[in-house]
């Protein structure tokens, strides 16, 4: 999408939000699979994380650009097995022979589920306990484990996410480009994310601009740390 397209999305967005729900977030098994995947609901109100994130952001951001890879990814699965996979069995088995369409949409629909969870209100602060023991061993400290994971956002060319993974006991600050994830068969450098960044310009472009670093700044303000940590442990 370009920046026109986007703008004009943007601003009729208030006109044309999406109204159904559903309120499973579909990382099921296979053996209980019921029928396409739906779009998780976000677990706080659209205006919850002001004045981090703006509500008219959430609302494109969510309604509009997450249901979209909800419903191409379900269109691309129709009438294949992986209509019966999780949706983390389908981003696993992604591999260079998969369709673009089920590598995008699968990896747009896992990320931002993932990425609505790791953030709320009255949040932000720093790691405690476990997680916090591990940046600590790794990057020194906090402020470094910032600094390091801020380079992988800014750093990202065009779009894509930055992620602390983990493999094993070992964290790691990566990138990734379009919607990827680190779960992939294909990707460079695997492992389980902890926390990610969504840096497409979707996620920012009405309130920050062309200012990602004001944008990733403010992502500091509404991280959740219990559930991050509770992703780490």
């Amino acid at each position: 999408m370009n920046r026109t397209e986007f703008m004009k999305l943007a601003f009729g967005a208030s006109a044309a939000l999406f109204s159904t729900r559903s309120f499973g977030l579909n990382f099921r098994p296979a053996s209980s699979y019921d029928g396409p995947f739906t779009l998780p609901p976000l677990p706080y109100a659209y205006g919850a994380l002001e004045p981090s994130i703006d509500k008219m952001t959430m609302e494109i951001h969510h309604d509009k650009h997450h249901q979209g890879y909800v419903n191409n990814l379900n269109k691309a699965i129709d009438g294949t097995p992986m209509a019966k996979m999780s949706l983390d069995d389908i981003v696993k088995s992604v591999d260079n022979k998969t369709s673009a369409a089920v590598r995008n949409n699968a990896g747009g629909h896992w990320n931002h589920s993932f990425f609505w969870k790791i953030m709320g209100p009255n949040a932000g602060g720093a790691p405690t306990g476990a997680l916090a023991a591990a940046i600590n061993k790794k990057y020194g400290s906090f402020d470094n484990f910032k600094e390091e994971f801020t380079k992988a956002a800014t750093g990202r060319f065009g779009s894509g996410w930055a992620w602390l993974i983990k493999d094993g006991n070992n964290l790691d600050i990566i990138s990734t480009a379009n919607q990827d994830n680190p779960m992939m068969a294909l990707a460079e450098k695997k492992g389980t994310p902890i926390m990610g960044i969504d840096v497409w310009e979707h996620a920012y472009y009405l309130k920050y601009q062309n200012k990602r670093a004001d944008y990733i700044k403010a992502f500091w303000d509404v991280l959740d740390w219990n559930t991050i940590g509770k992703n780490f442990s």
